[in-house]
């Protein structure tokens, strides 16, 4: 268990090191607009991209079209919730395992349950708690056996899988 921290430690601080070198990079290049087209690829897909633990990226102008009475309401959304998955050291047997985490990054302290995620045809090679993570359906897997992830908290799993699946919130419940 310690080399496997140690092993993942290790691979953070290498992909940390790595995102600063690029950030450097860019703004070193003399080349305007470098970042900010970063940042605006994120805004076109529709959807919030939080870096790290509870730091949003927000478009202005859908804070004026939707997110208005959030905060009066403290209601939730699944921008809310912060899918993080990265590949990990493989099975004895060479298949390719990876590390999910799922964090509540709401920041208006809101509890989230009923969790639900677009995975496809999930499955793995390697044993799941299904009170963590199961699919349900095609493209429906509940996170936390539907219990409220309360503000703050990372749920995390591995899943070994020839291929790395696209994991994306389709619903949530603010509890």
């Amino acid at each position: 268990m310690r080399g496997f921290l140690l092993s993942r430690r290790f691979v953070v601080v290498l992909a940390s090191a790595l995102l600063v070198v690029m950030f450097l990079l860019a703004i070193l290049s003399g080349r305007p607009g470098v970042c900010h087209s970063f940042i605006s690829l994120r805004f076109e897909r529709g959807n919030y991209t939080i870096h790290g633990p509870h730091r949003k990226l927000l478009d202005p102008a859908s804070l004026m079209s939707e997110e208005p009475n959030r905060m009066r309401d403290k209601k939730c959304t699944t921008a809310d919730i912060v899918i993080n998955q990265g590949p990990t050291d493989p099975l004895p047997n060479g298949i390719p395992t990876y590390t999910v985490e799922v964090t509540n990054a709401c920041d208006t302290g809101c509890d989230i349950s009923r969790i639900h995620i677009n995975c496809g045809w999930f499955s793995s090679a390697h044993l799941i708690n299904p009170k963590i993570f199961k699919r349900l359906s095609y493209n429906d897997c509940l996170v936390n056996d539907g219990k409220p992830l309360l503000n703050g908290d990372t749920l995390s799993f591995q899943y070994a899988n020839t291929f790395r699946y696209q994991l994306s919130v389709s619903s949530v419940a603010c509890s």
